[in-house]
């Protein structure tokens, strides 16, 4: 009989490409992992990895082994689901992907009433962006995960995990007090095509939307600063260094130095999903945090 457990160990080697990343993202010691992999093997009566240079792949064996394994897998994921859904109660580890603001302002205050209220229930937080967390949700490394999807930039997600839409979470453009801009209240792309502008680093969503936000006004962003954390965004215009396009969630108070103007024609504005894998959809764990996120934001967390 083919051990589940230990295919899921050779899945791992495939997608880190050696024993030892598998192992460090299984959370198992190298050795343990390689003794799975050869027993594997043995059972296989043939080879299932091959050494390449310091890393490994997937012998042709193999490679049947981990793709069928994965519906084997996701099969007793759902089997497994549903039989926790006959006992109704709310247990277990639960592992929740978040992006940084959804971090601070959802999934944290959402953690822990979902503790105080389900004593047996386990939850692992870790911080992602909105891609590594589908593709997480995807490859069964996490239950849940918080993402988003900035305007007409659609996020995708594969056919066997599930979206489901907590709300809109609009940016605003944060300037000092002092601004020229500051008293207007809402103000348009083109009227902050001259801004020298504090944004996160290239290649980020939050970056390509500000590009995005710029197309109508016929010149890039000049971007001044940059930093992947909204709170040095905060410091550096307060400090009088830039203007920054800052999403409400998870935002902290400004204070009187900054104002947040509301951002038209276009309103930078990004969709906020949860996800889960749809063989994941009767465990009460699961159903239990879902649940808990779309109250959590219905409420402002």
């Amino acid at each position: 009989m083919i051990d589940l457990a230990a295919v899921q160990s050779l899945r791992a080697v495939d997608e880190h490409g050696s024993v030892v990343a598998a192992a460090d993202a299984l959370g198992f010691t190298p050795s343990a992992v390689s003794q799975q992999v050869k027993r594997l093997e043995k059972q296989a009566g043939v080879a299932l990895l091959e050494r390449v240079g310091r890393g490994v792949l997937l012998t042709g064996a193999g490679r049947r082994l981990v793709d069928d394994g994965a519906r084997l897998l996701a099969d007793l994921e759902r089997v497994e689901a549903e039989l926790h859904a006959y006992s109704r109660t709310v247990a277990g580890h639960v592992r929740l992907a978040c992006f940084s603001t959804a971090m601070r302002g959802l999934a944290a205050p959402v953690t822990r009433r979902l503790l105080d209220t389900h004593p047996d229930l386990r939850i692992t937080l870790s911080e992602e962006e909105p891609w590594d967390a589908v593709d997480l949700v995807a490859r069964g490394r996490v239950e849940v995960a918080v993402a988003h999807a900035w305007g007409d930039v659609a996020l995708v997600v594969p056919e066997h995990v599930v979206a489901t839409e907590l709300g809109h979470d609009p940016a605003h453009a944060i300037v000092r007090h002092d601004h020229p801009l500051a008293g207007r209240g809402s103000v348009t792309a083109a009227d902050l095509a001259d801004e020298d502008w504090v944004a996160t680093p290239p290649g980020t969503i939050c970056r390509q939307w500000l590009e995005r936000m710029h197309d109508g006004t016929g010149r890039r962003p000049r971007i001044a600063h940059q930093s992947r954390e909204f709170e040095c965004h905060l410091a550096l215009v307060s400090a009088g260094l830039g203007t920054a396009l800052v999403p409400r969630l998870g935002r902290a108070p400004l204070g009187d130095d900054l104002v947040a103007l509301g951002v038209t024609d276009p309103a930078p504005t990004r969709t906020v999903v949860a996800l889960h894998r749809r063989s994941l959809s009767g465990s009460p764990a699961v159903a239990a945090v879902l649940d808990e996120l779309q109250r959590g934001w219905a409420a402002g967390a």
